[in-house]
């Protein structure tokens, strides 16, 4: 009998804690899931929230996207603390470097996926996360941009440019009432990446707080990377967990 997927489910995957090393000598925590009886067809590459306002790995659509995708989309999802972050998987290495040092972090999350043969990688960021991914993320190996309330705090016009040139795919899940960054404003700056999507959540925050606003980002993520697998069904069939902490 089919269950409903509820905020702590947990769906049959292979998750595995995972060690990135960057360029200037530091150990990342992390960790891989993949499907649980079948390789995955592509690979979100999240990059969290800012970790002074307590951004990191866990947060939420990332916790609930490593729980249900790999079984729901045929993902792997790969997600890790940036330098000086923690969670409960552990502390990374190093201290926060206000979005310029974090470039070594970016990097060493890239040459991972190339190394252990990550298929079709996706940057996947959330707010801090998403300045990353336009600053140091428009690599030849990544296929495009997934930015979820993107505030464009660090990021540059020269960012911007550089993904405009390279033809990738940009989305942007932009919040209707976002904290930082709205949809009209978002159409505005956006528009330096001609190729750039810009999908509004309505009602939604900042935080996407609540499940409706948890199935509508991974759906949006989902529809991009494997069209096939949308839209996400929302019971589950087989074996199920729960967390305890949702």
């Amino acid at each position: 009998m089919a269950a409903e997927i509820r905020s702590n489910s947990v769906l049959p995957a292979r998750r595995t804690p995972i060690t990135l090393t960057t360029a200037d000598g530091l150990n990342l925590v992390g960790e891989l899931a993949v499907p649980a009886d079948r390789p995955p067809v592509a690979t979100l590459l999240t990059l969290h929230p800012l970790p002074t306002h307590g951004g990191m790995m866990d947060s939420h659509l990332y916790r609930k996207a490593a729980w249900r995708l790999p079984a729901l989309a045929d993902l792997a999802v790969l997600r890790f603390n940036t330098r000086g972050t923690s969670s409960a998987a552990g502390t990374s290495e190093g201290e926060f470097g206000q979005g310029i040092s974090e470039r070594y972090d970016v990097a060493a999350l890239i040459e991972y996926a190339e190394f252990h043969e990550l298929p079709e990688p996706w940057l996947v960021g959330w707010s801090f996360g998403t300045d990353l991914a336009l600053m140091y993320g428009c690599d030849p190996l990544v296929r495009g941009a997934i930015l979820i309330s993107p505030p464009l705090r660090f990021a540059r016009e020269e960012h911007l440019d550089a993904w405009a040139a390279s033809g990738k795919p940009v989305v942007c899940l932009v919040p209707e009432f976002d904290d930082y960054l709205r949809p009209a404003e978002a159409r505005q700056r956006f528009a330096r990446i001609p190729q750039a999507e810009i999908v509004v959540g309505e009602g939604a925050k900042h935080l996407w707080v609540g499940e409706r606003y948890v199935r509508w980002v991974h759906n949006e993520i989902v529809k991009r990377v494997n069209p096939a697998a949308y839209p996400l069904p929302t019971e589950w069939e087989g074996p199920l967990e729960e967390a305890s902490v949702a």
